[in-house]
């Protein structure tokens, strides 16, 4: 999740309050009839057989809490300072990650050794998509796309969101039952769509499947595998808080101009011990939180990366301090 447009349970935004959406109208149930119609014919010119269809398709109908869900989405509605300390950096997920982290070293480390990705950044994405695989949705992800292509808003990506979940089924990497995932089908413990699923998921323990549901192993190196493609430098930091020098105004700041990070040493920043900053070729960039009260950071290529799977800032600064706290 670069991902295209992603939904997934992590990097929780704050949902404005709407009035309550009411159940679609019973009117509309031939639309959705023939809209499902189309579907299995796209479906079967695109080589889905009549079974998986079937299978996919059985019971599911316009889902009201998926077009509430939908309707209602806002980004950036927590102020930088709470969404870093109630929700993605808290004490509890820290641990969490520490935990998980040495829990599973030898894996990920097996992981690092072929796709070149740090296992800390694994760990924190795992943290903050699903909670260490603790939640990954529980909406029906056939039932989720086809809802959100019929309903029109967004259509045409979800409909080819669709059709890649059937080719998943039509492969045998999971079954309809099994394929849960968020309200708009962000799918397994990384939170991937399903075309991001075709692209980057991969099958780490070799027994034939790409299960980023239950298999940690697929799941995880899924995760790196993502980072890899994406331009992930190796033995790169993300990025690092720091202390701006005097006379330093957030509203004037360059967040676009990319220099050594030596050179920030020179105009006055400093670590956020107070220390000097690494004398670094790295590029690097002044990055602000978004609705901050006043944290300054700097940022690297990687940081960048980060945000290649969900793009708000505050998400990528969030992944970035998790990560340093994991190992």
């Amino acid at each position: 999740m670069t991902q295209t447009r992603r939904f997934a349970l992590g990097g929780v935004a704050a949902v404005l309050a709407t009035p309550f959406l009411p159940r679609i109208a019973d009117a509309q149930t031939q639309s959705w009839e023939a809209f499902l119609a189309g579907v299995r014919s796209d479906a079967q010119r695109n080589g889905i057989s009549q079974n998986t269809i079937a299978r996919a398709f059985a019971g599911i109908r316009p889902n009201d809490r998926v077009v509430q869900l939908d309707r209602r989405q806002a980004e950036g509605g927590l102020a930088w300072e709470d969404y870093r300390d109630r929700i993605m950096v808290n004490p509890t997920r820290v641990a969490n990650a520490q935990r998980n982290y040495r829990e599973n070293i030898t894996l990920l480390r097996a992981i690092e050794a072929r796709y070149r990705v740090s296992p800390t950044i694994i760990v924190a994405i795992w943290g903050v998509e699903t909670n260490f695989g603790g939640n990954t949705g529980g909406f029906g992800v056939i039932e989720a796309l086809a809802t959100l292509a019929w309903e029109g808003r967004r259509a045409s990506y979800f409909r080819g969101e669709l059709m890649a979940a059937l080719r998943i089924l039509e492969h045998g990497h999971i079954s309809p039952e099994r394929m849960k995932g968020s309200w708009a089908g962000a799918m397994g413990q990384p939170q991937f769509m399903p075309s991001n699923f075709e692209r980057l998921a991969v099958d780490f323990d070799g027994d034939g499947r790409r299960d980023i549901w239950d298999n940690r192993a697929d799941a995880l190196a899924s995760i790196a595998h993502y980072f890899q493609r994406n331009g992930w430098r190796e033995g790169e930091p993300w990025g690092q808080e720091t202390i701006p020098p005097p006379g330093f105004s957030l509203a004037g700041a360059d967040t676009e101009t990319k220099r050594p990070l030596r050179d920030y040493n020179r105009l006055g920043f400093r670590s956020a011990t107070g220390g000097p900053l690494p004398n670094s070729s790295i590029e690097t960039a002044v990055v602000l939180p978004n609705r901050g009260s006043g944290q300054v950071f700097l940022g690297h290529h990687n940081l960048r990366v980060i945000r290649r799977y969900n793009s708000p800032v505050n998400y990528g600064l969030a992944v970035g301090l998790l990560s340093d706290r994991a190992a």
